[in-house]
C-alpha cells in the first residue's frame, strides 16, 4: 500500500509540473501588423425586451476560408454540434457552417492545403465519433487531435492515478454504454475519466494567405452550436505575425504526432522592435498571464484599464487589479454573472467572490446581462495618459487552469496610438456595453448579482488552488 501511494503521489507530482513540450509557453516578437480590427459578437436585449444578437467573428472566418488559395490552418477548442436540451434558441448552426465551407474551399482549390487542429472532447476523447471531422478527413483536410497526455494537469488528485490507472486502456467510439454528458449519443466510461483531467487544447485561432500576404485571428469563439449566442470577441491582423501563429500550431501538431503541410514559410527574422504604429505580438499559455500582469503593474495613475472576461478567479490577477486601483488607475470590470451554462443554471463561482473582493476595494463591477449564452469575451483594454493604447484579446480566460500552463492558449497583444482604428473599435465596444448604449441592455449593476456567502467564497478558493474546478 506504501509503494503503491508512493507512485501515485510521484505520478500527481510528474503531471503537475512535467516539462512542457517545445514551442508551448512561448512569447513571440512584438511586429508592425496591418489591417487590424477587433470582430465582436454581441448579445443583448433591445428596447422591445427581446434579445438579439449582432455576429462579426464567424463571418469574417468564413469569409477568410472562402477566398484562401494556398493554405489554412485552423485550431478551433469545440467543434461540434453538442447542446443541451433547454439551451438558449435560436442556435446557429456554426460547426455545420465551417465544415461546408472548408469542404467547398478544398473542393474549389484542389492545391489548397488545410490543417485542422482540435480538442479530443470533440470526440468524447475518442469515445464518440464526429461526423464533422470524419467529413472533413473524407474531403482530404488533415485533422489534428491534440494530445492532451503531453500537457500538465490542473488536477492532479485525478489526474496522478489516471497515469497509473486507465490511460492506456484507450477508447472506442463503438463502445459506448453511457449517456453523453453533452448531448444526444452513447459514450464509454473511459470519456469520464479522461474529462476528468480538466485540461483542454482550449485555442481559437485561424491563419490564412489573403493575396501575397497572410492574415491571422485570434478569438474566444468557437465553432460550437450550443455556444453559438454566447458574446464574443475576435482580432485580426496581417503580416508577420501571422507567421508566428503559424510556428505556435507547429509546436502543437510536433506534440500530438501529426503532420505539418509542407512549404509553409518561417518566421521572418527578428528585427529591432518598432517604435511606433500599430504592433501585434503573439503570446502562448502562460506569457499570457504574463503580460496582462505587467500591463496592470505598469498602469500608472490616470490610466483607464477596462477589463471584460467569462472567467475571473486567478489570485495573481486579482491581487493586481486591487492594486492597480489603489495606485489611482481607473478601473472598470465587467464580468459573465456565472449563471447559465447550455440550458443549465451554475451557482455564480467563481466571478461573484472574485467581484466582491474587488467591489470592496473599491473596484466598479458591472454584470453582463445574460438570457441562457454567456459573455464569453477575454478582453484587457489600457489606455494611458500619453494616448496609447494596449489591447490583449484571446482565448484565455482569466484563471488558474487557463494561464498556468495547463491549456494550450493564444492571445494577441495589440499596441496602438489612441485613435488607430483597432483602439477606437475597443473603447467603443466596451463603453457600450457598460453603459447600455445605444439603446442595448448588455449589462447589470453589481448589486444585481452581489454574493457574500463565505461558503462559496471559500470553495472557490479551494477548488481554484487545488484544480477541483470546471473552469
Amino acid at each position: 500500500m506504501l509503494a503503491l501511494l508512493a507512485c501515485y503521489l510521484a505520478s500527481a507530482a510528474y503531471q503537475l509540473r512535467k516539462p512542457l513540450p517545445d514551442g508551448i509557453s512561448a512569447v513571440h516578437p512584438l511586429r508592425h501588423a496591418g489591417n487590424v480590427g477587433l470582430l465582436t459578437d454581441v448579445t443583448y436585449v433591445g428596447a422591445d425586451g427581446a434579445s438579439r444578437s449582432d455576429q462579426q467573428v464567424f463571418d469574417e472566418v468564413l469569409r477568410l476560408v472562402g477566398q484562401a488559395k494556398r493554405l489554412v490552418v485552423m485550431d478551433m477548442f469545440l467543434f461540434n454540434d453538442f447542446a443541451g436540451a433547454d439551451a438558449a434558441p435560436p442556435l446557429r448552426p456554426l460547426s455545420a457552417q465551417l465544415t461546408r465551407a472548408l469542404v467547398e474551399r478544398k473542393l474549389a482549390v484542389p492545391g489548397l492545403q488545410v490543417l485542422l487542429i482540435t480538442d479530443p472532447i470533440n470526440t468524447l476523447y475518442g469515445g464518440m465519433a464526429s461526423a464533422h471531422l470524419d467529413t472533413l478527413r473524407a474531403a482530404g483536410v488533415e485533422v489534428v487531435v491534440t494530445d492532451l497526455a503531453r500537457l500538465r494537469a490542473p488536477n492532479p488528485a485525478w489526474s496522478g492515478a489516471w497515469q497509473l490507472c486507465c490511460r492506456w486502456a484507450g477508447n472506442d467510439e463503438r463502445d459506448g454504454w453511457l449517456p453523453s454528458p453533452f448531448g444526444a449519443g452513447k459514450t464509454t466510461l473511459r470519456s469520464y475519466l479522461a474529462l476528468l483531467n480538466l485540461n483542454a487544447n482550449h485555442r481559437k485561432t485561424l491563419v490564412v494567405d489573403v493575396g501575397d500576404d497572410w492574415a491571422a485571428l485570434v478569438a474566444s469563439a468557437n465553432p460550437h452550436d450550443g455556444s453559438s449566442a454566447h458574446s464574443n470577441v475576435a482580432l485580426r491582423v496581417e503580416g508577420d505575425v501571422a507567421l508566428d501563429l503559424l510556428e505556435s500550431e507547429k509546436a502543437v501538431v510536433a506534440m500530438s504526432a501529426g503532420r505539418w503541410p509542407r512549404g509553409l514559410p518561417a518566421p521572418a527574422p527578428v528585427s529591432p522592435q518598432p517604435a511606433a504604429g500599430t504592433r501585434a505580438q503573439l503570446l502562448t499559455e502562460s506569457r499570457i498571464r504574463d503580460a496582462l500582469l505587467a500591463s496592470l503593474a505598469t498602469a500608472r495613475p490616470g490610466d483607464q484599464v477596462d477589463v471584460a472576461v467569462f472567467y475571473l478567479s486567478h489570485r495573481g490577477l486579482v491581487r493586481a487589479l486591487v492594486a492597480a486601483r489603489k495606485r489611482g488607475v481607473v478601473l472598470r470590470v465587467l464580468l459573465d454573472p456565472n449563471r447559465d451554462a447550455f440550458g443549465r443554471l451554475k451557482n455564480g463561482i467563481p466571478n461573484r467572490q472574485a467581484a466582491l473582493e474587488l467591489h470592496q476595494a473599491g473596484v466598479p463591477v458591472r454584470w453582463c446581462d445574460t438570457h441562457g449564452e454567456q459573455c464569453h469575451a477575454k478582453f484587457l483594454l489600457r489606455r494611458s495618459v500619453d494616448r496609447e493604447s494596449e489591447l490583449i484579446v484571446g482565448s484565455a480566460n482569466y484563471t488558474r487552469r487557463n494561464l498556468d500552463d495547463y491549456n494550450l492558449e493564444s492571445s494577441l497583444r495589440v499596441v496602438a496610438p489612441g485613435d488607430a482604428t483597432v483602439s477606437v473599435q475597443a473603447a467603443r465596444y466596451f463603453e457600450q456595453a457598460w453603459s447600455n448604449g445605444d439603446g442595448r441592455r448588455i449589462s447589470l449593476p453589481y448589486a444585481a448579482f452581489e454574493d457574500r456567502s463565505r461558503w462559496r467564497y471559500w470553495r472557490y478558493r479551494f477548488t481554484e488552488a487545488t484544480g477541483l474546478s470546471s473552469f
